[in-house]
């Protein structure tokens, strides 16, 4: 009998909550499965930033609540928590993130790299977070605070580049 991991992209792509889980496939990459996750937060970010701040922040809240679940779930489905693949969390991270980047090429190629080196580095107490805390909550909480240090360095930037 094959495991879930053996026929993990036809078990991603036949399922809805799967599909949000894995990013709509870009969880399944070979390889970094989080820093190609990022990219539809970036796309999420690009089609939403003329919608205006609060908006962005109901988006925001909408898509870490509605993560909890699809994040929760899609582990207890395949069996393994925060699998690589589950990219929901690195979404609505990198969406955060762009929140307080500046508006510019410079800024939002600072702000992925940022919050890419946040969520692999795991700085405390993001490690501990990961490890201590399960289900959607967990998965979800490890990238929350990954973006908030990464917003907070793009604030700090943006102090020091007046």
């Amino acid at each position: 009998m094959s495991k879930p991991s053996d026929n993990l992209p036809r078990t991603v792509m036949t399922d809805p909550v799967h599909i949000l889980a894995f990013g709509f496939g870009a969880g399944l990459a070979p390889f970094a499965p989080g820093t190609f996750g990022s990219l539809p937060g970036v796309l999420l970010f690009w089609l939403t930033m003329d919608f205006g701040l609060y908006i962005q922040l109901g988006v925001a809240l909408s898509a870490t609540l509605a993560g909890v679940w699809i994040c929760g779930e899609s582990a207890r489905r395949i069996g393994v928590h925060d699998h690589g693949g589950i990219v929901w969390d690195e979404i609505v991270g990198m969406y955060l993130t762009l929140i307080v980047a500046p508006f510019s090429v410079t800024g939002w190629i600072l702000a992925f790299v940022l919050f890419r080196v946040m969520d692999i580095v795991k700085p405390w107490p993001i490690r501990s977070l990961d490890h201590r805390i399960g289900g959607g909550v967990g998965i979800m909480l490890d990238d929350l605070v990954a973006a908030l240090y990464a917003a907070v360095l793009l604030v700090l930037y943006g102090w020091l580049s007046i």
